[in-house]
């Protein structure tokens, strides 16, 4: 389908996004679900209603604008679960076609507010991305309430708007890599440590990791082409769509080959989201023979908030592209270049979560230091606590989660890189165990004190490295680890 002028159109693409917008909700608010009370509830590590009780003294009335959260009605494990659950159902309604509009900004405010309940456990930059997403599909989607299989014209700045979110996303990947100065980048030897040092691989990692060094470069050098080069094909002029075709082909390669090797929850799945916005409705009749008609525009007073409201978002994700950019620059000399309204404009909508910067991994951690907790009944007699995602066993193999995201897992991969900065979880983590809270146990895997908790933890730091195939082969273990010492007592 084309329009009169012999352009595109997108009414297929826009129904296509929305509804796979939606599963991605689904999983997010799903995942959450699962492991929500076990961190942040009543008797979880990170208590939310105990930091917005801080955030209140230390700010005051301000806190409620600082920190947007329905949770300020009520901090309770009920609140929380209802935010996930809500959001769940919400996201079988956009799937559906219902409301979409009102819809998404419900589920928005959902996860703003889970979001910030969340705290450090919901600091990633694909729950970033998530609301970032959310707030312009919400401009994009009908205003009907009910799918009839007619369409109202997509709006083309807001579409416009989403490939420039997507552009945003990989560029801002690869440039900040090179903008870091960190050597292995630079050098293309990045991936002889990623596949092993990343959060949580997966046993196609394990292989991976296993490929000569002379792969691992060229690897590494695809993967800047693709983060560098493919997002500028977004924008080929239309007589030119098949740069557009390619860009999107090498993007979703890419994150497939990430998505193989490790876990990072919905991230993928929403970045390939991303990009049904740069695919016209020729091309995806081709494989969606979805039959859609084109009707009257939106209403004009909608139109009009369309168009005051645009240029104000594009400006805003702007200057968050030119403000990551300006971070990364080492020794901040990037920062002292950008003038103070723009870290004005840029604080005033933090609170939001809806207007980031992005660039994973810019900084290639080259080891895997891993805190392995430990309880004792008598202070001599150990035993060891499993997760259930992160390395833990030598011989049990690195398993898929995704598009499931163990938050604490997660977590405990940064403790392991910092365990200073990660102390308050650790402490808590700590409590917990000694107090056998169930909500807490229910987050890891097999709890070696079944009967009731050990009077002392432990965090013991060892090193964690594949095993190479002749190692595996005999020993049957996908890692090898060996003790650095031990954390000292947490209380």
């Amino acid at each position: 389908m084309a329009t009169r002028a012999g352009q595109p159109a997108y009414v297929l693409s826009r129904w296509l996004f929305l509804r796979l917008l939606g599963v991605v909700y689904f999983v997010a608010f799903v995942s959450l679900a699962l492991q929500i009370t076990g961190l942040v509830g009543d008797h979880g590590i990170l208590p939310v209603g105990g930091f917005l009780q801080r955030a209140h003294a230390a700010y005051g009335s301000a806190a409620y604008g600082l920190f947007p959260s329905l949770c300020w009605l009520s901090a309770s494990d009920g609140m929380l679960h209802a935010l996930a659950w809500a959001g769940a159902g919400l996201a079988v309604l956009l799937v559906a076609g219902v409301a979409q509009a009102p819809v998404l900004l419900l589920l928005w405010i959902c996860y703003l507010s889970l979001a910030v309940a969340g705290q450090t456990f919901l600091w990633f930059q694909w729950d970033a991305l998530l609301l970032e997403t959310g707030l312009l599909a919400m401009l994009w989607a009908p205003l009907g309430w009910f799918p009839r299989g007619k369409e109202t014209p997509p709006s083309t700045v807001v579409r416009w708007l989403l490939v420039f979110l997507l552009f945003k996303l990989m560029f801002l990947s690869g440039l900040t890599k090179l903008l870091s100065g960190d050597p292995t980048w630079r050098h293309l030897t990045a991936l002889d440590y990623h596949f092993e040092t990343q959060p949580l691989p997966t046993w196609v990692g394990w292989y991976a990791h296993q490929q000569p060094s002379i792969v691992h470069r060229a690897e590494t050098a695809v993967m800047f082409l693709i983060e560098l080069g493919a997002p500028w094909l977004f924008f080929a002029p239309w007589r030119l769509r098949r740069l557009r075709y390619l860009g999107v082909g090498a993007l979703v390669m890419l994150q497939s080959g990430i998505a193989l090797t490790g876990n990072y929850g919905f991230f993928n799945l929403l970045a390939v989201v991303l990009c049904i916005p740069v695919l016209d409705d020729g091309l995806l009749r081709r494989v969606l023979p979805v039959d859609l008609v084109a009707e009257a525009p939106e209403p004009r007073g909608w139109r009009t908030a369309i168009q005051v409201l645009a240029p104000v978002l594009f400006f805003l994700s702007a200057l968050s592209l030119w403000a990551e950019i300006a971070y990364t620059i080492p020794g901040g000399r990037g920062i002292a270049r950008v003038p103070g309204w723009v870290m004005t404009a840029l604080g005033s909508v933090a609170p939001l979560r809806s207007f980031n910067g992005y660039g994973l991994f810019r900084v290639m951690t080259t080891e895997r230091p891993e805190i392995v907790v430990e309880g004792s009944r008598d202070g001599e007699q150990w035993r060891e606590y499993e997760f259930r995602y992160k390395p833990g066993p030598v011989n049990r193999a690195p398993s898929f989660v995704e598009p499931h995201h163990p938050r604490l897992d997660w977590q405990m991969w940064f403790a392991g890189l910092d365990p200073m900065s990660n102390l308050p979880l650790l402490q808590a983590l700590s409590r917990h165990l000694r107090a056998g809270t169930p909500d807490v146990l229910a987050l890891l895997g097999r709890n070696p004190f079944p009967g009731a908790p050990p009077r002392f933890i432990r965090f013991a730091q060892y090193d964690y490295r594949f095993t190479t195939p002749e190692e595996r082969k005999r020993t049957g273990a996908w890692w090898k680890r060996e003790l650095v010492g031990y954390l000292p007592e947490l209380q």
